[in-house]
């Protein structure tokens, strides 16, 4: 896999080790258990898989370079690079703007832009709409595009489907900047809808099977299907694709729920003439982040630490998966760890940060399982790792407990 540069301060020579050395031993990816570090009176279960994924690292790479190489031009991202406050602090620390905000709110008019000023497309990808303003403008929009491959991916699936005559069934959240992006190409070649999670999906089973009306449909989803969209002639033949960051086992539910909808609808003979599939648009990165987190839990701990950005789709869904075990706090840096008593935390029930106390345990060994999301440097979790060990009297060496890993 490419070698991307990307800058030193997002590095970890601890994290980096610990990668190092689980690839050795493990060149095919097929060991999901996690690396434990025993300093003594503290232990970790660090996931096998996590941090900047290859979308990520090329993102960055780019954005870095365009910075470099064009000193004194004016240079935009369309919003946040990635979901991560600090690279995007970063961004902003050297003079990059940003157009619009996560939600697609306008930040800058876009009359204040010209075709002398460097528009950089983020990870997510872009609408076909915005695409065509910054052609008007006269700004080339793939000059500086960082629109992730695995994204691509799943746009150039959905045009096949809908060369195939296929309604194109998105799984994702309706105002994230990747699902927009995806809408916006899929309904150019095919009839599109937006479905959440597997209570959406139920309800449109019950419109496929006729059991929820027109009028049901159009004001359950309103706005996240396609102009023109007929529910007697578009829910004949589906194919479900995913925002890449979604959790990928519900994507896998949603489609079976579908997929058994089409058979008891038309019967096993014909399923191939009313459902596609679509497993080949799930992104790796996702899968092997979530996948390793999975193994991650077989492990008993006292609690786990999610570190990402409070808007990241694909940290979200780990903090999810962590919390349904055991205690979990998603935070956005180490600074979030006040002190051994109190530890700021995003709570994602409630969409807000709190603080939680006495959440150390007052045991001997504390272990502690410890991820973060496709979107966070290896340096913050090098700092969380560090600022943790700074509570405890009598650790081992970090030197010693990496050599131990072999």
């Amino acid at each position: 896999m490419k070698k991307f540069e990307i800058p030193i301060y997002y590095q970890s020579s601890i994290i980096s080790r610990i990668k190092k050395i689980r690839t050795l031993n493990d060149s095919r990816k097929k060991d999901y258990s996690p690396t434990m570090l025993d300093f003594g009176p503290v232990r970790f279960f660090i996931a096998r898989h996590f941090g900047f994924c290859y979308g990520v690292e090329n993102a960055i790479e780019i954005a870095y370079k365009t910075i470099a190489e064009n000193p004194g031009k004016r240079i935009f991202l369309l919003s946040e690079m990635i979901h991560n406050p600090g690279v995007n602090n970063d961004l902003l620390n050297l003079h990059v703007k940003f157009i619009m905000d996560t939600s697609g709110n306008q930040i800058i008019d876009w009359d204040e832009i010209s075709n002398e000023d460097i528009v950089i497309i983020p990870a997510f990808g872009t609408t076909l709409e915005i695409e065509k303003k910054l052609n008007e403008k006269g700004i080339n929009p793939y000059k500086y595009d960082t629109t992730c491959p695995f994204v691509e991916k799943v746009w150039n699936r959905s045009a096949s489907l809908g060369d195939e005559g296929s309604t194109i069934i998105i799984h994702g959240k309706y105002s994230h900047e990747e699902t927009r992006a995806t809408f916006s190409h899929s309904k150019e070649s095919s009839p599109t809808l937006i479905v959440r999670d597997m209570k959406e999906t139920e309800f449109l089973a019950s419109v496929i099977l006729n059991k929820k009306s027109k009028k049901d449909f159009f004001e359950y989803f309103k706005e996240k299907y396609s102009k023109g969209f007929n529910i007697e002639k578009h829910l004949i033949k589906i194919g479900v694709v995913n925002q890449t960051t979604m959790l990928a086992t519900e994507t896998e539910e949603i489609a079976s729920l579908l997929k058994q909808t089409m058979l008891e609808k038309y019967g096993i003979g014909k399923i191939d003439e009313h459902f596609a599939d679509t497993r080949d648009t799930l992104c790796y990165a996702t899968n092997d982040n979530q996948d390793a987190t999975i193994e991650l839990l077989y492990r008993d701990a006292d609690f786990a630490i999610v570190v990402g950005g409070y808007n990241s789709s694909n940290t979200s869904h780990i903090v999810e998966l962590c919390s349904d075990k055991l205690p979990t706090y998603f935070i956005s840096s180490a600074d979030k760890i006040l002190d051994d008593i109190n530890i700021n935390h995003f709570d994602l029930s409630i969409k807000k940060e709190i603080t939680t106390e006495n959440y150390l345990p007052p045991k001997d060994k504390i272990d502690i399982l410890l991820t973060s999301g496709a979107s966070c440097p290896d340096a913050e979790v090098e700092s969380v790792l560090m600022k943790f060990l700074s509570m405890f009297d009598e650790v081992k060496p970090i030197d010693e407990v990496i050599k131990s890993l072999g």
